[in-house]
């Protein structure tokens, strides 16, 4: 962990999700990158991955390639286990004290290693915000789904046709919790409490909801620019998904396209910008780290993905985020949404009477499903 800022490398290498770090390319009115590498002299190069699991493995394997990842929460306690990402000096970073209270020392980037009260920061906040239930207008008319049931049952849809086929699931495993929601309050037999710490017959029921779920699923999605065309060629009309994709479809594209938090929940992510390691270019990514709290870009992204800016000072003023656009994409839902975090064989507690199934079956499990198993 560095104690001062040096002089910038030239370049800073970013992992992160689709939407995240636009230079203006895409759409010249959603642009963060380019006034930040004429600052600081940084250029920004970016690689897309589409899951945590892509985000771990090319972390793991990046040593002295990059230097930042836009982790959730269903990723980041690896990457911190694991010593693929560095203790971040928060001294260097002047605006930490602008995010929400909330995130500022939340359990998926912050832990106490040595056991002594005192927390360690493993990242920096970026955004948050809820998974959604994205559907067409067109198909579902003045009856907009209300429940979950609508990508996990078989039923006929209000265009008077079957979702059979026309329904879309996310292919990580970290989708598992999704059904585990799903089933808290379906099947409140099953005692589920937290959809990330099932006990083996919680899991089980879980993987036989997606075992069910598996006929109706045209495609299993991680890209989300795939997940779009899908959606605009009508081959999908409900399914899973990120704000990103309902805004991009919704406002960009103008396709009938509007998103609903069901009755049961959702699961969400809070996403951490956490360093390498062997980051090559730590005093860019220092920068940049900075940069990324400015109330403008947390603003602008936050329009652009959907997303809940974690600078809650972002939320006024914004030209393209709006008067309402923190409401609209969800500040008030915080307390609705389970964040991602990786699953434990603990159940997240210090009992060891109670055992969970942890990750690594997750994964397992999810590749059975997917492959039809």
């Amino acid at each position: 962990m560095i104690t001062e800022l040096g002089e910038g490398e030239g370049q800073v290498n970013i992992i992160a999700w689709a939407g995240y770090i636009e230079d203006g390319s895409t759409d010249p009115n959603y642009d963060w990158v380019t006034q930040f590498e004429k600052d600081t002299g940084c250029e920004v190069n970016v690689k897309v991955a589409n899951t945590s699991d892509e985000m771990v493995a090319l972390m793991q394997e990046g040593a002295g390639q990059f230097d930042l990842v836009t982790a959730s929460g269903d990723a980041s306690l690896r990457l911190i286990e694991g010593g693929t990402v560095q203790e971040i000096n928060i001294d260097l970073i002047p605006s930490y004290d602008t995010i929400d209270p909330r995130l500022q020392e939340a359990p998926w980037h912050t832990v106490d290693t040595d056991g002594d009260g005192k927390l360690e920061h493993y990242g920096v906040p970026y955004q948050w915000g809820s998974n959604v239930l994205m559907y067409n207008t067109e198909v579902f008319g003045d009856q907009p789904p209300t429940s979950w049931n609508v990508v996990f049952e078989e039923m006929t849809l209000p265009d008077g046709k079957s979702n059979k086929g026309r329904v879309q699931a996310y292919d990580g495993a970290i989708y598992i919790a999704d059904a585990a929601l799903y089933l808290r309050a379906h099947r409140p037999e099953l005692g589920i409490t937290d959809p990330y710490a099932l006990t083996r017959e919680q899991f089980e029921a879980a993987i036989d909801l997606l075992r069910q779920q598996r006929e109706l699923v045209g495609r299993y999605w991680h890209d989300a620019f795939v997940q779009m065309e899908d959606f605009t060629n009508r081959e999908a009309v409900v399914s899973s998904s990120w704000p990103f994709q309902v805004n991009y479809l919704k406002y960009f594209e103008e396709q009938p396209i509007d998103s609903v938090i069901p009755e049961e929940g959702a699961t969400g992510w809070a996403d951490t910008t956490m360093m390498h390691a062997q980051a090559p270019h730590p005093n860019c990514a220092y920068r940049w780290l900075e940069w990324s709290l400015n109330p403008k870009l947390q603003g602008d992204l936050a329009a652009w993905f959907g997303s809940v800016p974690v600078v809650p000072s972002a939320c006024e003023g914004n030209e393209l985020l709006g008067p309402d656009g923190c409401k609209i994409n969800g500040i008030d839902n915080f307390d609705r949404i389970e964040f991602w975090k990786t699953p434990s064989s603990d159940c997240f507690d210090d009992d060891p009477a109670t055992e969970c199934v942890p990750y690594y079956e997750w994964v397992t499990n999810m590749v059975a499903v997917i492959g039809g198993r």
